[in-house]
């Protein structure tokens, strides 16, 4: 009980500015998921989501002893929710995935023409749709910046499970839109956090871009030197 009195009291002071350690430590935990997740290790999903649960208390701010001008922040504070509920599934997924494929808990692949345009219009459609119910809620404005972040979340999230290549571009795009609002909202460790996601997100796209051709290239070299052999996937 001491501990967890310690952790949702404790502040770091820089200068004028003061930050909760909860929030250091929740961006910490996100960008170590990050960056297991960039490796395809299984880890990154329950330590995301430690960051999450840190991140959670840190947004609906007052109600857990946030700082006192902090404003809370819904769709934030609500994508920490979503984040757990599908970081679980990705975890399975993913564990899964390892299972069958002998050690490889996701292989990178490129989303197709459909799943891309559906992806366009799911941040499109769902910013769209939450943005008045954020602004009724009474969340931060301006209120189309914390739905798209929220949109954004969930897609990444989602594609990250599914191995698209292309979730960590919609991780850039949440995070140029994160890093202002986050700011002007007061909540300063996350926001200088989203400028160091911003750089893994862009690092592990390129990661995952040169993995999906080493591993067709590799299943091209293998059908190509067994033609006769049929590869029955499960």
């Amino acid at each position: 009980m001491d501990f967890l009195r310690w952790l949702f009291d404790a502040q770091i002071h820089i200068g004028d500015q003061s930050l909760l350690v909860r929030e250091v430590l929740g961006n910490i935990f996100g960008l170590l998921s990050a960056l297991g997740g960039m490796r395809r290790r299984v880890w990154a999903w329950p330590v995301g989501i430690a960051g999450n649960v840190l991140l959670f208390t840190v947004f609906m701010g007052t109600l857990f002893g946030g700082q006192a001008h902090a404003a809370n922040m819904l769709g934030q504070a609500g994508r920490q929710v979503m984040f757990i509920a599908v970081s679980i599934w990705g975890w399975h997924r993913w564990r899964q995935t390892r299972a069958e494929s002998q050690g490889v808990a996701v292989i990178p692949q490129w989303a197709s023409a459909k799943e891309r345009l559906f992806m366009v219009a799911f941040m499109l459609v769902g910013t769209g749709v939450l943005t008045p119910v954020f602004r009724a809620l009474g969340s931060y404005e301006p209120v189309w910046s914390d739905a798209w972040i929220f949109t954004g979340s969930l897609l990444a999230t989602f594609g990250m499970a599914r191995g698209w290549v292309e979730f960590w571009l919609v991780w850039v795009a949440v995070d140029i839109v994160g890093v202002p609002l986050l700011w002007s909202a007061g909540y300063y460790a996350t926001a200088f956090m989203y400028l160091f996601y911003g750089a893994c997100t862009l690092a592990g796209f390129f990661m995952w871009w040169r993995t999906h051709n080493r591993e067709s290239a590799q299943n091209v070299s293998v059908e190509t030197a067994f033609p006769d052999v049929t590869v029955t996937q499960k």
